[in-house]
Protein backbone atom coordinates (compact mmCIF):
# COMPACT_ATOMS: atom_id res chain seq x y z
CA UNK A 1 0.00 0.00 0.00
CA UNK A 2 1.28 3.27 -1.15
CA UNK A 3 2.52 5.45 1.44
CA UNK A 4 1.51 3.08 4.66
CA UNK A 5 3.79 2.82 7.27
CA UNK A 6 5.51 -0.66 7.72
CA UNK A 7 4.65 -2.03 11.33
CA UNK A 8 7.71 -3.73 12.68
CA UNK A 9 7.51 -7.44 14.62
CA UNK A 10 8.06 -6.72 17.59
CA UNK A 11 6.75 -9.52 20.10
CA UNK A 12 7.25 -7.79 23.38
CA UNK A 13 4.83 -5.17 22.09
CA UNK A 14 2.38 -7.06 20.91
CA UNK A 15 2.21 -9.09 23.71
CA UNK A 16 0.64 -6.37 25.53
CA UNK A 17 -1.99 -5.38 23.32
CA UNK A 18 -2.76 -9.23 23.43
CA UNK A 19 -2.63 -8.85 26.90
CA UNK A 20 -5.31 -6.25 26.54
CA UNK A 21 -7.77 -8.55 23.95
CA UNK A 22 -7.38 -11.04 26.51
CA UNK A 23 -8.41 -8.93 29.54
CA UNK A 24 -10.95 -7.02 28.19
CA UNK A 25 -12.51 -10.30 25.79
CA UNK A 26 -11.34 -13.22 27.71
CA UNK A 27 -9.95 -14.64 24.23
CA UNK A 28 -7.13 -16.51 24.27
CA UNK A 29 -3.87 -14.56 22.86
CA UNK A 30 -1.10 -17.28 22.21
CA UNK A 31 2.02 -16.19 20.98
CA UNK A 32 1.39 -18.54 17.94
CA UNK A 33 -1.43 -15.28 17.01
CA UNK A 34 0.75 -12.60 17.34
CA UNK A 35 1.86 -12.86 13.81
CA UNK A 36 -2.34 -12.89 13.18
CA UNK A 37 -2.59 -9.79 15.50
CA UNK A 38 0.22 -7.82 13.78
CA UNK A 39 -1.26 -8.22 10.77
CA UNK A 40 -4.72 -6.73 12.17
CA UNK A 41 -2.70 -3.44 13.67
CA UNK A 42 -0.83 -2.98 10.42
CA UNK A 43 -4.63 -2.34 8.52
CA UNK A 44 -5.81 -0.60 11.60
CA UNK A 45 -3.09 2.15 11.64
CA UNK A 46 -3.05 2.44 7.76
CA UNK A 47 -7.01 2.98 7.97
CA UNK A 48 -6.30 5.61 10.67
CA UNK A 49 -3.01 7.45 9.17
CA UNK A 50 -0.86 6.62 12.50
CA UNK A 51 2.82 5.82 11.96
CA UNK A 52 3.77 4.07 15.11
CA UNK A 53 2.30 1.36 17.80
CA UNK A 54 3.06 4.53 20.03
CA UNK A 55 0.59 6.54 18.36
CA UNK A 56 -2.03 3.66 18.23
CA UNK A 57 -1.11 3.05 22.23
CA UNK A 58 -2.57 7.07 22.84
CA UNK A 59 -5.36 6.12 19.93
CA UNK A 60 -6.71 3.43 22.33
CA UNK A 61 -7.49 5.72 25.52
CA UNK A 62 -10.70 6.61 22.78
CA UNK A 63 -13.40 4.69 24.01
CA UNK A 64 -14.40 3.85 20.30
CA UNK A 65 -11.07 2.95 19.33
CA UNK A 66 -11.28 0.09 21.73
CA UNK A 67 -14.63 -0.76 20.03
CA UNK A 68 -12.39 -0.73 16.68
CA UNK A 69 -10.03 -2.98 18.19
CA UNK A 70 -12.72 -5.45 19.18
CA UNK A 71 -14.02 -5.53 16.31
CA UNK A 72 -10.42 -6.41 14.78
CA UNK A 73 -9.83 -9.28 17.37
CA UNK A 74 -13.02 -11.00 17.06
CA UNK A 75 -13.83 -14.15 14.69
CA UNK A 76 -17.07 -14.10 12.97
CA UNK A 77 -18.00 -16.97 11.78
CA UNK A 78 -21.22 -18.81 11.29
CA UNK A 79 -23.90 -20.56 8.91
CA UNK A 80 -27.70 -20.89 8.39
CA UNK A 81 -28.83 -23.93 9.99
CA UNK A 82 -25.16 -24.99 11.63
CA UNK A 83 -25.09 -28.25 13.38
CA UNK A 84 -28.56 -28.83 12.25
CA UNK A 85 -29.37 -31.67 15.29
CA UNK A 86 -29.87 -29.03 17.27
CA UNK A 87 -32.85 -27.47 15.81
CA UNK A 88 -34.34 -30.80 15.32
CA UNK A 89 -33.71 -31.44 19.09
CA UNK A 90 -34.88 -27.79 20.23
CA UNK A 91 -38.25 -28.76 17.97
CA UNK A 92 -38.45 -32.34 18.93
CA UNK A 93 -37.93 -32.44 22.34
CA UNK A 94 -36.84 -29.22 24.27
CA UNK A 95 -39.88 -26.99 23.54
CA UNK A 96 -42.52 -30.42 23.85
CA UNK A 97 -41.00 -30.59 27.48
CA UNK A 98 -40.95 -26.76 28.70
CA UNK A 99 -44.71 -26.98 26.96
CA UNK A 100 -46.14 -26.93 31.09
CA UNK A 101 -49.63 -25.08 29.50
CA UNK A 102 -51.23 -24.61 26.49
CA UNK A 103 -50.36 -20.78 25.91
CA UNK A 104 -46.96 -19.76 26.46
CA UNK A 105 -44.14 -17.38 25.32
CA UNK A 106 -40.47 -19.17 24.63
CA UNK A 107 -37.58 -17.16 25.75
CA UNK A 108 -34.61 -17.36 23.81
CA UNK A 109 -31.18 -15.95 23.53
CA UNK A 110 -28.66 -16.37 21.09
CA UNK A 111 -25.31 -15.39 23.12
CA UNK A 112 -22.75 -14.91 20.40
CA UNK A 113 -25.41 -14.09 17.61
CA UNK A 114 -22.25 -12.76 14.93
CA UNK A 115 -24.00 -12.05 11.71
CA UNK A 116 -27.35 -13.08 12.48
CA UNK A 117 -27.23 -16.55 10.36
CA UNK A 118 -27.98 -18.55 13.71
CA UNK A 119 -30.60 -16.19 15.31
CA UNK A 120 -32.75 -16.07 12.05
CA UNK A 121 -32.28 -19.65 11.52
CA UNK A 122 -33.76 -19.98 15.60
CA UNK A 123 -36.50 -17.22 14.05
CA UNK A 124 -37.63 -19.67 11.47
CA UNK A 125 -37.49 -22.69 13.30
CA UNK A 126 -39.48 -21.04 16.14
CA UNK A 127 -42.26 -19.32 14.07
CA UNK A 128 -42.75 -22.68 11.80
CA UNK A 129 -43.11 -24.46 15.18
CA UNK A 130 -45.72 -21.84 16.20
CA UNK A 131 -47.64 -21.93 12.92
CA UNK A 132 -48.14 -25.74 14.02
CA UNK A 133 -49.03 -25.29 17.66
CA UNK A 134 -51.62 -23.21 18.65
CA UNK A 135 -50.46 -20.71 21.60
CA UNK A 136 -47.20 -21.10 21.19
CA UNK A 137 -45.43 -17.44 20.88
CA UNK A 138 -41.47 -16.62 21.31
CA UNK A 139 -39.04 -13.84 22.28
CA UNK A 140 -35.44 -13.66 20.52
CA UNK A 141 -32.66 -11.70 22.16
CA UNK A 142 -29.75 -11.94 20.51
CA UNK A 143 -26.48 -10.25 21.61
CA UNK A 144 -22.79 -10.02 20.39
CA UNK A 145 -19.97 -8.17 21.25
CA UNK A 146 -18.76 -6.67 18.01
CA UNK A 147 -20.84 -3.64 16.71
CA UNK A 148 -19.54 -4.59 13.48
CA UNK A 149 -21.06 -7.71 13.06
CA UNK A 150 -24.14 -6.60 14.86
CA UNK A 151 -24.42 -4.08 12.12
CA UNK A 152 -24.53 -6.99 9.35
CA UNK A 153 -26.92 -8.79 11.29
CA UNK A 154 -29.82 -6.05 12.06
CA UNK A 155 -29.26 -5.56 8.06
CA UNK A 156 -30.07 -9.27 7.42
CA UNK A 157 -28.99 -9.82 4.16
CA UNK A 158 -26.90 -12.31 2.78
CA UNK A 159 -25.58 -13.72 -0.38
CA UNK A 160 -27.60 -16.28 -1.90
CA UNK A 161 -25.26 -19.12 -1.33
CA UNK A 162 -25.35 -18.52 2.00
CA UNK A 163 -29.05 -19.57 2.52
CA UNK A 164 -28.49 -22.53 0.66
CA UNK A 165 -28.89 -24.59 3.80
CA UNK A 166 -32.43 -23.33 4.73
CA UNK A 167 -34.85 -25.53 4.03
CA UNK A 168 -36.60 -24.88 0.53
CA UNK A 169 -40.24 -24.46 2.12
CA UNK A 170 -38.31 -21.81 5.14
CA UNK A 171 -36.12 -20.00 2.15
CA UNK A 172 -39.78 -19.86 0.23
CA UNK A 173 -41.22 -18.43 3.08
CA UNK A 174 -38.60 -16.23 5.26
CA UNK A 175 -36.57 -14.78 2.18
CA UNK A 176 -36.78 -12.38 -0.56
CA UNK A 177 -34.85 -12.19 -3.31
CA UNK A 178 -32.99 -9.05 -4.16
CA UNK A 179 -33.44 -7.37 -7.74
CA UNK A 180 -31.46 -5.12 -9.54
CA UNK A 181 -28.32 -4.06 -7.42
CA UNK A 182 -29.60 -6.67 -4.70
CA UNK A 183 -29.64 -9.15 -7.15
CA UNK A 184 -27.96 -12.43 -5.83
CA UNK A 185 -28.59 -11.80 -2.21
CA UNK A 186 -31.38 -12.54 -0.02
CA UNK A 187 -32.98 -10.50 2.79
CA UNK A 188 -34.84 -11.91 6.17
CA UNK A 189 -38.57 -10.38 5.61
CA UNK A 190 -39.62 -8.12 7.76
CA UNK A 191 -41.67 -10.23 10.31
CA UNK A 192 -39.24 -12.68 11.08
CA UNK A 193 -36.23 -9.17 11.59
CA UNK A 194 -39.02 -7.95 13.72
CA UNK A 195 -39.02 -11.08 15.82
CA UNK A 196 -35.38 -10.54 17.25
CA UNK A 197 -33.77 -7.51 19.80
CA UNK A 198 -30.47 -7.18 19.25
CA UNK A 199 -27.64 -6.04 22.00
CA UNK A 200 -24.21 -5.51 22.56
CA UNK A 201 -22.91 -7.49 25.66
CA UNK A 202 -19.06 -8.37 26.78
CA UNK A 203 -19.16 -11.90 28.36
CA UNK A 204 -16.40 -10.90 30.80
CA UNK A 205 -19.24 -8.58 32.24
CA UNK A 206 -19.58 -9.71 35.54
CA UNK A 207 -22.96 -9.90 35.14
CA UNK A 208 -25.64 -9.92 31.89
CA UNK A 209 -27.55 -7.12 30.97
CA UNK A 210 -30.03 -9.05 29.12
CA UNK A 211 -33.84 -9.75 30.46
CA UNK A 212 -34.04 -13.33 31.29
CA UNK A 213 -34.58 -15.62 32.85
CA UNK A 214 -34.83 -17.27 28.95
CA UNK A 215 -35.92 -20.98 28.62
CA UNK A 216 -33.22 -21.63 25.99
CA UNK A 217 -29.75 -20.44 25.83
CA UNK A 218 -27.76 -21.16 22.60
CA UNK A 219 -24.05 -20.95 23.07
CA UNK A 220 -22.36 -22.16 20.01
CA UNK A 221 -18.57 -21.94 19.07
CA UNK A 222 -17.64 -19.34 21.24
CA UNK A 223 -15.80 -20.70 24.11
CA UNK A 224 -13.48 -22.20 22.18
CA UNK A 225 -11.51 -19.01 22.44
CA UNK A 226 -11.95 -18.82 25.79
CA UNK A 227 -9.37 -20.38 28.31
CA UNK A 228 -11.23 -23.26 30.60
CA UNK A 229 -11.52 -21.01 34.01
CA UNK A 230 -12.96 -18.38 31.81
CA UNK A 231 -15.45 -20.92 30.11
CA UNK A 232 -16.52 -21.44 33.55
CA UNK A 233 -16.73 -18.61 34.88
CA UNK A 234 -19.13 -17.28 31.63
CA UNK A 235 -21.35 -20.63 31.52
CA UNK A 236 -22.03 -19.74 35.49
CA UNK A 237 -23.26 -16.60 34.59
CA UNK A 238 -25.17 -17.57 32.07
CA UNK A 239 -26.87 -19.94 34.28
CA UNK A 240 -27.99 -17.09 37.02
CA UNK A 241 -30.17 -16.02 33.51
CA UNK A 242 -31.27 -19.63 32.46
CA UNK A 243 -34.46 -20.95 34.04
CA UNK A 244 -34.52 -24.27 36.00
CA UNK A 245 -35.62 -26.93 33.38
CA UNK A 246 -33.97 -24.55 30.75
CA UNK A 247 -31.59 -25.81 27.76
CA UNK A 248 -28.36 -24.78 27.29
CA UNK A 249 -26.81 -25.84 23.94
CA UNK A 250 -22.83 -25.73 23.03
CA UNK A 251 -20.87 -26.74 20.11
CA UNK A 252 -19.94 -29.78 19.35
CA UNK A 253 -16.64 -29.44 20.22
CA UNK A 254 -17.65 -27.62 23.82
CA UNK A 255 -18.18 -29.50 27.03
CA UNK A 256 -19.23 -28.37 30.64
CA UNK A 257 -17.58 -31.11 31.92
CA UNK A 258 -15.86 -30.66 35.34
CA UNK A 259 -17.47 -27.43 35.74
CA UNK A 260 -19.48 -26.29 38.99
CA UNK A 261 -22.68 -25.10 37.24
CA UNK A 262 -25.46 -26.20 37.54
CA UNK A 263 -26.38 -28.67 34.31
CA UNK A 264 -27.07 -31.94 33.31
CA UNK A 265 -26.32 -33.53 30.14
CA UNK A 266 -29.39 -34.10 28.08
CA UNK A 267 -28.11 -35.08 24.60
CA UNK A 268 -25.18 -34.54 22.57
CA UNK A 269 -23.84 -30.56 23.51
CA UNK A 270 -27.42 -30.13 25.07
CA UNK A 271 -27.49 -29.76 28.80
CA UNK A 272 -30.54 -28.78 31.48
CA UNK A 273 -30.19 -26.64 34.29
CA UNK A 274 -31.27 -28.15 37.57
CA UNK A 275 -32.79 -26.36 40.48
Amino acid sequence: MSGAHVLAFEPDRLRRFAAVITRDLGIMMPDAKLRMLHGWLQRRLNQLGLASLDDYEARLQDPAERVALIDLATTNKTDFFREPQHFAYLVEHALPALSERDRWTCRVWCAGCSTGEEVYTLAMVLDDYAQRHPGFAFELVATDISTRVLRQAVRATYPEAAAEPIPEALRTRYLRRGTGPRAGFVRVVPALRAKVRFGRLNFMAPRYAVPGPFDVIFFRNVMIYFDRATQAQVIARQCEVLRPGGYLFVGHSESVLGMDVPLAHEATSVLRRVP
